[in-house]
């Protein structure tokens, strides 16, 4: 990478924000001050114009920095250079030639020519080295003519009495001193026995306990994440997330269970359980907060396009949501973190046809007294196209 291919990247995000105005009209004309639905938009727009996606991640890390210091990788540059209208990086460079400058054919190798190449260059360094035959020497069995035969027919031996008697005191003596030597080996390895059982004791003697649940209209398994809290005297409760579709295991020594378990779309419920004699496996109903469940049914519902169904979703919206509800729409980076919407942008976000949509959750609902939605905090979840 040199200075050059940086100024040539500052070009090209030229021209794909000039490609991008040609039909549509962002918040602000300058790319780098785009963020939220613009974003949004434009992904949209580069899926359907150049057959490619790059992620919230590396727009805000490409197009939010300027000048950069780091080359986003060639798939990138290519996916965003035929956007732009040309046929690769290497062609957008070679039509934005500076002074001077010479464009090497390097350049315009692909991923796979670039690993075949690093494969090529790997291998040549891993060349086993010869060595040099005159270095050996031969190594040769020492020889001796005068090993003895055998001859066990014109043997014979005499049995020695005091002899074996000896070598039975010897080995007592050895086993007491083996004994002795090892005394503290046995001691040190009785109390890491008593030890291990003191500290793993609760996982011995405590007892597994499954938990599903239910949607308590429907009959079903509920369709969002649950948090469960589980309250024991004088500690601190211990949050635990369970996704949608999975039953909660909790081991235990307690008489006890005391959970409080909390959804988005299902009311607040508290559950106390004796377990002395409680089953080892329950089902639990949630009753569900139809209220919540609408107004993100119809947050998610894909319209596809129809004008008198967008109609529709907009006017169901504008019902469920209160006109001073709090949205914060939550990114997975680090350099926007949050946004905040107001009722209207969020209806126009949710109401505009985009295959987005269809990765947007709840995080948090709440609503007032009279039912209206007062504070949505959400989240659209993004693919990244590369690892950095």
């Amino acid at each position: 990478m040199t200075d050059l291919d940086l100024l040539h990247f500052e070009q090209l995000k030229k021209d794909v924000q000039a490609q991008y105005l040609k039909e549509y009209t962002p918040s602000h004309d300058d790319i780098s001050k785009w963020k939220g639905i613009d974003i949004i938009y434009f992904q949209e727009d580069l899926r359907k114009k150049a057959k490619g996606n790059i992620s919230e991640k590396s727009f805000y890390t490409y197009f939010k920095n300027s000048p950069v210091t780091k080359l986003p990788r060639i798939d990138m540059l290519n996916l965003l250079s035929i956007y732009a209208g040309y046929d690769s990086w290497y062609e957008f460079k070679k039509q934005h030639l500076f002074a001077g400058e010479l464009l090497q054919e390097d350049d315009n190798l692909d991923m796979n020519e670039l690993q075949d190449l690093e494969k090529t260059v790997s291998a040549s360094l891993n060349i086993p080295k010869i060595e040099n035959p005159s270095e050996k020497q031969a190594f040769k069995a020492p020889e001796n003519p005068d090993l003895q035969k055998f001859d066990t027919e014109n043997q014979s031996f005499n049995k020695n009495t005091e002899l074996a008697n000896s070598s039975d005191s010897e080995v007592v003596k050895s086993k007491k001193n083996f004994f002795k030597k090892n005394a503290w080996a046995f001691i040190t390895t009785i109390l890491i026995l008593i030890t291990g059982f003191l500290g793993f004791k609760d996982e011995i003697f405590s007892k597994t306990y499954k938990y599903c649940f239910t949607d308590a209209d429907r009959g079903v398994g509920v369709i969002n994440t649950l948090e469960i809290k589980v309250i024991k005297e004088n500690e601190s409760p211990i949050l635990y997330k369970i996704k949608p579709g999975e039953c909660f295991y909790y081991s235990t020594k307690d008489k006890i269970l005391k959970m409080q378990i909390s959804s988005p779309f299902y009311e607040y419920l508290e559950v106390s359980r004796s377990l002395e004699n409680a089953p080892d496996e329950e089902t639990i109903e949630l009753k569900p907060d139809d209220y919540k469940m609408a107004a993100y049914y119809f947050s998610i519902k894909d319209a596809k396009g129809d004008p008198e169904e967008l109609k529709r979703k907009r006017n169901q919206l504008e019902s469920l949501i209160s006109n001073s509800a709090i949205i914060y729409q939550i990114y997975d980076n680090n350099i926007y973190g949050i946004e905040r919407l107001d009722k209207q942008k969020y209806i126009t976000l949710v109401t505009t046809p985009t295959t987005t949509l269809k990765n947007l959750s709840v995080i948090e609902m709440k609503k007032d007294n009279n039912g209206k939605i007062i504070s949505i905090k959400f989240k659209i979840a993004t693919t990244n196209e590369e690892n950095k």
